[in-house]
């Protein structure tokens, strides 16, 4: 583990990636506490494989700085990269290699590779090592990838969709693996899913990208803490629409409403009852329910 690990492992500094006239990420802002592991989350093509790949050095971003580990991406020395660990949605293998031979080769490139953390988590995940890689199927590929990954027991572990291909028993072990990781405190993690109840099991912090910008960044319960829904009953009929600061969204129905917030005070509470004659309740919402209600703004 690097001795001196950067306060935050990974920086965007108002970055800006244009595909033709498209703005992908929009002078986004993001710094990531070393020690820390953060679900990405986003809707499919809101960018989130282009910031991973700003963040590995991948992709040139047109403006803004990328800093991981200490150091530019885009110039990142061969001793960084000996402390950063990433896996592609796509796996990206040998295909004419056997798995055993492949995860030697992959050995060989690292000081500090873990044979017996490898030889583990192949035999917990029935890796078939005498097969060749492009024979694997898709579920198959993934765990060797994902394998290969943490051999090295990185400090900066880089995920996307991680476990896509794989069954609910294959991602619970790898969810206690990153768990494990990350237990010494000064390992990172960053992954992007679509899986909100795995980003629950394992994140202490979620970023949300939306329209290029993150429009979240924070601790779990902070996120649940500020979203909450309304529900409304009145004796009265309710207006077409709510006027009030922090309303994501609102379902009315006559004397019934649905209202999704970002800001829940005891004085907006006061006024609906008074205003409205209406009583109201206060409902937690989970994260794949915060996620939609956000999304439908």
């Amino acid at each position: 583990m690097n001795p001196f690990p950067p306060e935050n492992a990974l920086e965007f500094r108002a970055v800006s990636k244009l595909y033709g006239e498209r703005a992908v990420l929009d002078r986004l802002d993001l710094a990531i506490p070393s020690g820390s592991v953060v679900g990405l989350l986003g809707k499919n093509g809101a960018g989130k494989t282009t910031l991973l790949r700003c963040a590995l050095g991948l992709a040139k971003p047109q403006h803004g700085t990328v800093t991981i580990l200490g150091e530019p991406a885009w110039t990142l020395s061969a001793s960084a990269k000996q402390y950063l660990g990433y896996v592609p949605q796509t796996p990206q293998l040998y295909p004419w290699m056997r798995v055993a031979h492949l995860l030697d080769y992959t050995g060989s490139f690292y000081r500090r590779w873990n044979g017996a953390l490898v030889r583990q988590l192949a035999a917990d995940w029935r890796l078939p090592l005498n097969q060749r890689a492009g024979t694997l199927s898709v579920g198959e590929a993934q765990k060797l990838t994902l394998v290969m990954a943490l051999g090295h027991e990185p400090d900066l572990l880089i995920l996307d969709e991680p476990v896509a291909s794989l069954d609910p028993s294959a991602r619970r072990e790898f969810l206690k693996v990153v768990l494990e990781i990350a237990a010494g405190g000064n390992r990172t993690v960053l992954f992007s899913t679509h899986i909100t109840s795995d980003l629950e099991r394992v994140a202490d912090r979620v970023a949300i990208l939306q329209n290029g910008k993150i429009s979240f960044f924070g601790e779990l319960g902070e996120l649940k803490d500020q979203i909450k829904r309304l529900r409304l009953v009145s004796v009265n009929t309710f207006p077409e629409r709510f006027d009030m600061p922090g309303i994501l969204t609102q379902r009315i129905q006559g004397k019934q409403a649905l209202v999704t917030t970002r800001l829940v005070t005891p004085e907006m509470l006061d006024r609906l009852e008074t205003d409205w004659h209406a009583t109201v309740e206060v409902e937690d919402l989970n994260l794949e329910e915060i996620f939609l209600e956000l999304h439908d703004e």
